[in-house]
C-alpha cells in the first residue's frame, strides 16, 4: 500500500537553491536575519544578501570554482549561512563538519572529500590546521579575522555560473547509512529546493514575525534545512547558538521571545522536566517540532502541556534532504506519538522484510519512501547508493514502522545499526575499529544501550587477550573519537556472537541488552 499525506501535490521551481531562498532579501530589508545568541550581533536581510555575494565573489577571484568543496567546520553562527549559500552561489559543494570531531575525524572527512578551502573558528584553529595539513587542503579561513575579512570581494562581481538544479550537487553532509562508516550524501539543488517547498507546505502558520532559536546544530541537515534554509525563505528571524546549554538555552528562548522551535528529544525532556523551566518566561513559544530521534509520547505531552504549546514529531534522514513526515499544526490532526503522514509529493510505504511485499495498515516492516527530496546518491559509493534506492526510486530508510488507518507513521525500532545519542548518529564499526587497535582487546562490538536522557549510549561488548580495565578502554577511545561518540557502558565477555560469514550479530546483544542479562 503506497500511502500519500492529506496535503496537496505541490509546484516545485526547477531553480538553484540561494537566489530562491533569498529572493525576497532586498524587500525585507534591514529586519533581522540571523542573531548570534549570545552576542545579540545581528545580521539584517539586506546585509546577508550582499554578503553572501561579496563572498561568492572573492572564492570566484581567489579560484574557488564550480563543483569543487568547500568544508565548514563550526559552530553555528551567522557566518555559516554566509559561507553555505556564498559557495552555493557560484556552484560549489558544502560539506558540513561535526565541530566536534577530533582533527583525524576531520582529516578523514576532508580527504574523501577533496576539500580545496576549510572554514573554522579560532577556538577549533589548531585542530583544523592539523587535519587540513594531513589532508593537504590548500586553504584555511578563520571567521573574525583577516582571512575571512579579506574573502569579501565585489558583489558587482559575482559570475554568472550555470547550475543544473536536478543535476549540480550542493551539500554534502556526512551520514553512516544503514550501516558502516561515515558517507557523503550528494543534495542536489533540486532535492533542497523541493524539501523548502515541502516543509512550507506542511507548515503553513510559519510568519515572517516568527523568531526561530538555531540551537539544532548547521552540520546536521535538521537544522542545515529546516532552520537555516526555510526560515531565512519564509523571512523570519533566526537566533544562533553554538552549543547547547540547558540555561542559556532558556535564557535565549525568553530573551529574544522565540516563537518556534526545532529540537531533538532530550532538549524536549529537559523542557518537561528540569526545574530551571519555571524561571523563564517562555510565553511566546508557541510550536515545538522534534526530530532526528523518536520521542516518547509522555514526554511530548508533559512538554506541551507545561509550556502550553504544541509539540509535534516529525521524521526525516540525512538522505532525504531530510524532511519526509510532519504531524500537521493543527491541535486536533496531531498524533503525539506518530511521526505524521508524508509530506506533499512524497509516497511512503511500508515493506515486509522478508518478501519484500508492500503492507497494509498497521502490519510492521521496513519504510521506504520515494520523492524529490531523495537525494542523488553517496559521495564515492555507486554500490551503497544502489543497495539504498531501488531502480525505481524508493529510498530503503533502515527504520521499521506501521502506518495506521489514518495515513499516519510510527516509528518502531531501527534495522539498521547506527546508534542515536540525543539524535547524533555514531557508527559501531567506527567505535569498535577503535577499540580494535587497543592491543588488549581480541575482538569487540558495539551497540546501542537505553538512556532516558540521551535515548541511546553506546555499549560495547569486549573480549580480552590482555589485562585492561573498563575505564581504561573507555578512556582510550574516548581520546580517539568526538565526545558524543564515547563509549559509555562496557562489558567483557568470553566470546562476540558472529555469524558463519562473521558478521557480528547485534540482534543477540541488543536483545541480551533489551533483557536486562547485561
Amino acid at each position: 500500500m503506497i500511502v500519500r499525506g492529506p496535503y496537496p501535490e505541490i509546484a516545485i521551481p526547477d531553480v538553484p537553491l540561494t537566489p530562491f531562498v533569498l529572493e525576497q532579501a532586498e524587500r525585507r530589508g534591514d529586519k533581522p536575519a540571523l542573531i548570534d545568541g549570545p552576542t545579540g550581533r545581528a545580521v539584517s536581510y539586506r546585509e546577508l544578501a550582499e554578503s553572501v555575494r561579496r563572498v561568492a565573489a572573492g572564492l570566484w577571484a581567489r579560484g574557488f570554482r564550480k563543483g569543487e568543496v568547500f568544508a565548514i567546520y563550526s559552530p553555528n553562527l551567522p557566518e555559516y549561512a554566509i559561507a553555505f549559500h556564498a559557495v552555493s552561489l557560484i556552484g560549489g559543494i558544502v560539506t558540513t563538519v561535526n565541530p566536534l570531531y577530533t582533527t583525524e575525524e576531520l582529516a578523514t572527512q576532508l580527504r574523501d572529500t577533496e576539500a580545496k578551502y576549510l572554514l573554522t573558528v579560532p577556538p577549533l584553529l589548531e585542530k583544523a590546521r592539523e587535519a587540513a595539513h594531513r589532508a593537504g587542503v590548500p586553504n584555511v579561513i578563520v571567521i573574525g579575522d583577516e582571512s575571512w575579512i579579506g574573502l569579501f570581494g565585489d558583489a558587482d562581481r559575482v559570475p554568472e555560473v550555470p547550475i543544473s538544479p536536478r543535476e549540480d550537487v550542493v551539500a554534502l553532509p556526512y551520514s553512516s547509512g544503514t550501516t558502516g562508516l561515515p558517507k557523503g550524501v550528494m543534495l542536489t539543488h533540486r532535492n533542497l529546493v523541493a524539501n523548502i517547498c515541502q516543509v512550507d507546505a506542511a507548515s503553513q502558520n510559519v510568519r515572517e514575525e516568527d523568531v526561530v532559536i538555531g540551537v539544532l546544530p548547521f552540520f546536521h541537515s535538521y537544522g542545515l534545512l529546516v532552520v537555516l534554509n526555510v526560515m531565512l525563505y519564509k523571512g523570519a528571524t533566526v537566533v544562533t547558538m553554538p552549543r547547547f546549554e540547558l540555561e542559556a538555552f532558556l535564557r535565549t528562548l525568553q530573551d529574544y521571545g522565540v516563537t518556534r522551535a526545532y529540537l531533538v528529544p532530550p532538549i524536549i525532556l529537559a523542557l518537561a522536566k528540569h526545574p530551571l523551566v519555571e524561571q523563564y518566561d517562555l510565553s511566546k513559544l508557541r510550536v515545538i517540532m522534534s526530530g532526528a530521534a523518536p520521542l516518547s509520547e509522555a514526554i511530548a505531552r508533559a512538554c506541551a502541556e507545561r509550556l502550553g504549546c504544541l509539540v509535534l514529531q516529525g521524521y526525516g534522514l540525512t538522505e532525504t534532504s531530510p524532511v519526509t513526515h510532519a504531524n500537521p499544526e493543527d491541535p486536533a490532526r496531531i498524533k503525539l506519538a506518530s511521526i505524521g503522514p508524508p509530506l506533499p509529493n512524497t509516497e511512503c510505504q511500508i515493506v515486509d522484510l522478508e518478501t519484500g511485499a508492500s503492507l497494509g495498515p498497521d502490519q510492521v516492516g521496513e519504510v521506504w519512501i520515494r520523492g524529490p527530496q531523495v537525494m542523488k546518491g553517496y559521495w564515492k559509493h555507486p554500490e551503497e547508493t544502489a543497495r539504498t534506492i531501488t531502480a525505481d526510486g524508493w529510498l530503503r530508510t533502515g527504520d521499521i514502522g506501521r502506518v495506521d488507518e489514518d495515513g499516519y507513521f510510527y516509528i518502531v525500532d531501527r534495522i539498521k545499526e547506527l546508534i542515536k545519542y540525543k539524535g547524533l548518529q555514531i557508527a559501531p564499526a567506527e567505535l569498535e575499529a577503535v577499540l580494535l587497535s587497543h592491543p588488549a582487546v581480541a575482538d569487540a562490538a558495539v551497540i546501542s544501550s537505553p538512556d532516558e536522557e540521551a535515548g541511546e549510549v553506546p555499549k560495547a561488548f569486549v573480549v580480552l587477550k590482555a589485562d585492561a580495565s573498563a575505564e581504561e578502554l573507555m578512556a582510550y577511545v574516548a581520546e580517539r573519537v568526538a565526545p558524543f561518540k564515547k563509549i559509555r557502558r562496557l562489558e567483557f565477555v568470553e566470546q562476540i556472537p558472529r555469524s558463519a560469514s562473521g558478521k557480528i550479530l547485534r540482534r543477540v546483544l541488543l536483545e541480551r541488552e533489551r533483557g536486562g542479562s547485561a
